[in-house]
């Protein structure tokens, strides 16, 4: 056994503005799901709060599950991630049997566990990222070399995607896609893999967006809202209407009007607009500013990881990095008009307990994956002597 192995030690090195910035965005969050849940909680559950309580209790769980999952080192998720995708499997099937699965607003996409409710494309994510990562590890050779490498891991995520098509859960595909391929990418894949990948899947989406009427409606819509602002851009046109409503400065927190039952699912997807309304331009960017300072930790980590050659923490925190930006791109996006609506809420912030649980493991995993990088920093042989060199220095 490695003599320095020994000299690891018990302390755990903590990546504070990784904590600090989570938990900004989970303050900011909980004040505004309590600005604009009021209204529609009181109507349906007479009580003004009903909404956040439920949230805080999923925050206590994604507390606990954080510290669980946070004592997990993670040659353990490089072990188990093939699993993990087949019991997500399993789940996306068990979810489509009737009678067990629940829908919501004509989805079928949960899993009810008592009081509890499981998005299952909420665990898929997670469990295709690990595996990603797993898989980017033992085949980094081969899928930077050809097509073979390149194309395994996207056959297993098609068999996903049909799962989730049935729900459906169309955002829950694009941006597990979009990440695998980055991943894939900051793997060492080449380009011209990914323009033949692009086409084909642009191909394959435009096909199914005109033979599904109601796909097409929401693809469409987002163009030109004002056509129907009574119809299919109706979500669309009061959204905006929050942005122009907020200004600079905003109308002031608990303040807005669009929440009011204008404007649909103000306390989930549309969270984006009541912020853009009540704090204006200035909330905005604080808000933005801090999931991309977010985005850029996860990556510095999959760099940092990268240079101690860890490939499977790099993999993974890149990963998980993509995972959160590609979903705060998407729902601003969705918020603003640029993309049409795909049903994801913005991390940490809108309402929604499997979101909230899942990001807390995300958060863990990086975590964990900053003190096995900085433990293994720390104690090489080389910082081990400079160490004890400098200790002797002082004695002296």
């Amino acid at each position: 056994m490695n003599i320095f192995s020994k000299m690891k030690p018990t302390i755990f090195y903590y990546d504070y503005w990784l904590m600090l910035v989570t938990c900004a965005l989970l303050a900011i969050g909980f004040l505004l799901l309590a600005s604009a849940s009021m209204g529609i909680s009181d109507k349906f559950y007479h009580g003004p709060f009903h909404f956040l309580s439920h949230q805080s209790i999923y925050l206590l769980l994604g507390i606990a599950v954080a510290a669980f999952v946070l004592q997990i080192p993670l040659s353990f998720w490089e072990r188990f991630g093939g699993y993990l995708l087949l019991a997500s499997i399993f789940l996306l099937m068990l979810v489509l049997v009737p009678g067990v699965g629940r829908q919501v607003n004509g989805s079928i996409r949960w899993l009810g566990f008592g009081p509890i409710s499981l998005q299952v494309s909420e665990f898929a994510k997670f469990a295709v990222i690990i595996y990603s990562a797993g898989y980017l590890l033992r085949r980094q050779d081969e899928v930077r070399a050809g097509v073979k490498g390149f194309l395994k891991p996207l056959i297993l995520l098609g068999i996903i995607s049909g799962l989730l098509l049935l729900e459906p859960d169309f955002g829950a595909i694009v941006v597990m896609v979009l990440t695998l391929l980055g991943m894939m990418y900051l793997a060492g894949a080449r380009l011209w893999q990914f323009i033949i990948l692009l086409l084909f899947v642009g191909a394959a989406l435009g096909t199914l967006a005109v033979i599904s009427p109601y796909r097409l409606m929401r693809l469409t819509s987002f163009l030109n809202p004002w056509a129907k602002p009574f119809d299919s851009g109706y979500q669309l046109v009061q959204s905006l209407i929050a942005f122009g409503r907020g200004g600079i400065f905003g109308v002031g927190l608990g303040n807005s009007i669009q929440k009011l039952f204008y404007l649909p699912e103000a306390h989930t997807d549309f969270l984006f607009a009541v912020l853009a309304e009540e704090l204006g331009i200035i909330g905005q960017v604080v808000v933005l500013g801090l999931f991309s300072f977010l985005v850029a930790r996860a990556l510095y980590l999959g760099q940092m990881a990268a240079r101690a050659k860890n490939w499977f923490a790099s993999y993974l925190a890149y990963g998980l990095g993509l995972l959160l930006g590609l979903q705060v791109l998407i729902n601003v996006g969705v918020n603003i008009g640029l993309l049409p609506t795909k049903g994801l809420t913005l991390p940490f912030m809108s309402y929604g307990g499997s979101s909230l649980l899942f990001n807390c493991a995300i958060i863990a995993i990086l975590l964990r994956a900053y003190h096995e990088v900085k433990r293994d920093e720390m104690f090489t042989p080389r910082a081990y002597f400079l160490e004890t060199r400098v200790r002797k220095t002082e004695t002296i």
